[in-house]
């Protein structure tokens, strides 16, 4: 969860301009966004849609940064929505990450 909340992870923008290992910062999961950050990952990006659906279903429908943070520190449940949520979103950056390094 602390990758998703401070964007030091395997987003495009992070992999772009801090980690230098990626030529642009964008979204490798979906076709229509040009900067993959943490919030479009919990927000907004189509490939992650079912995994979001289940943490709105538990931790309601406004996912912006500090609201999430105050939700996860409000119960167990969503903390471990959450937590349930960033694994297996950053799983399938990482292993798209790995592939892409590979490939190259």
């Amino acid at each position: 969860a602390t990758q998703v909340l401070t964007g030091h992870c395997c987003f495009g923008r992070y992999l772009h301009l801090v980690a230098r290992r990626e030529p642009t910062p964008k979204c490798h999961h979906c076709s229509g966004c040009n900067e993959d950050t943490a919030e479009h990952t919990l927000a907004y990006c189509p490939a992650f849609a079912e995994q979001r659906r289940v943490l709105v279903a538990k931790i309601g429908p406004d996912l912006s940064l500090p609201t999430v943070v105050a939700t996860m520190l409000g119960s167990d449940e969503s903390w471990q929505a959450m937590l349930d949520f960033c694994e297996s979103t950053i799983s399938q950056k990482e292993v798209a990450e790995r592939e892409r390094e590979s490939s190259s």
